[in-house]
């Protein structure tokens, strides 16, 4: 058993064999575009300043995939070595910039299913105040400065750890430090004024999932009487391993996740449903 998920036996074969006809993760990707209407959220945004509870547009982000991946487990699994597997845990990966400097770090931010939006974003505050601090700021900064302080060293390493992980034999200390080993990745370009791109998942690592935020813009839409509106969205673009999950599933999530997005309120307090597929018996 793996130290960051459960081996799932009990897949449909459609999707036991397909990772033997799609072998790389970049095999399998399919892309998504998403456009969610602004205004709820500005909405809800704007209510939540008044009353002393700021919430970000990335905190909505973030806690309506949590919530979503509460209901449709499904979308936290991925494939190593041809195999299934349950992640155990909800890891989001997220670059940070420093000050004064165009590069950043990346790291992972862990959730717990039953977090709301408000604890989404407290744990996303944390996060940004100990990254964006001068220096080494995490586990994965340390890990590659180690990496870079001898010649070859990073080539060998990166091997080793890519042999380990295949026989589900890395260190958990490596898959803390490692932000390719996560529920999924997020990227909020509107943060520096660049449109949403369609980002490429690693085929090293577990991600299933990646998700770019981008730029506002106005969509048009067809109004009850016909007419067409311009309505001023937020655009997603998601890529996401086909292979963890059938493509009706990943669309009933989606839905569900919209509405989250219509209604953020529905964000705030435990959730109705919360399935923890690595802690199922007939797994």
């Amino acid at each position: 058993m793996r130290a960051d998920g459960r081996r799932v036996r009990n897949a449909n074969p459609m999707y036991t064999v397909a990772p033997y006809i799609m072998a790389e993760r970049s095999d399998a990707q399919n892309m998504i575009e998403q456009f969610i209407p602004a205004e709820p959220i500005q909405n809800y945004l704007k209510a939540k300043r008044a009353e002393g509870r700021p919430v970000s547009h990335l905190a909505v982000v973030i806690a309506a995939f949590v919530r979503t991946m509460a209901e449709y487990p499904q979308l936290n699994r991925f494939i190593v070595n041809k195999r299934i597997y349950a992640r155990n845990e909800v890891a989001v990966g997220m670059v940070v910039l420093k000050p004064g400097e165009t590069d950043g770090t990346m790291n992972k931010i862990y959730f717990d299913l039953e977090d709301d939006v408000f604890k989404v974003q407290e744990r996303i505050d944390e996060y940004v105040a100990k990254n964006r601090q001068a220096g080494d700021t995490n586990s994965t900064d340390k890990i590659i400065k180690i990496l870079l302080s001898i010649p070859g060293l990073v080539g060998f390493g990166v091997a080793v750890f890519k042999l380990l992980d295949k026989f589900g034999l890395l260190p958990r200390a490596i898959i803390n430090a490692s932000p390719f080993h996560t529920s999924m990745v997020i990227t909020n370009l509107a943060s520096i004024r660049t449109n949403h791109i369609f980002h490429h998942i690693y085929n090293f690592g577990t991600t299933s999932m990646i998700v770019a935020m981008g730029n506002m813009r106005e969509m048009p839409k067809r109004g009850k009487n016909g007419e067409v509106e311009l309505v001023r969205s937020m655009p997603l673009g998601v890529v996401m391993d086909e292979r963890i999950c059938s493509g009706s599933y990943y669309a009933m999530a989606f839905v569900k996740m919209r509405k989250y997005f219509a209604d953020p309120t529905g964000l705030e307090g435990a959730p109705k449903v919360v399935i923890r597929e690595w802690e199922q018996k007939n797994l």
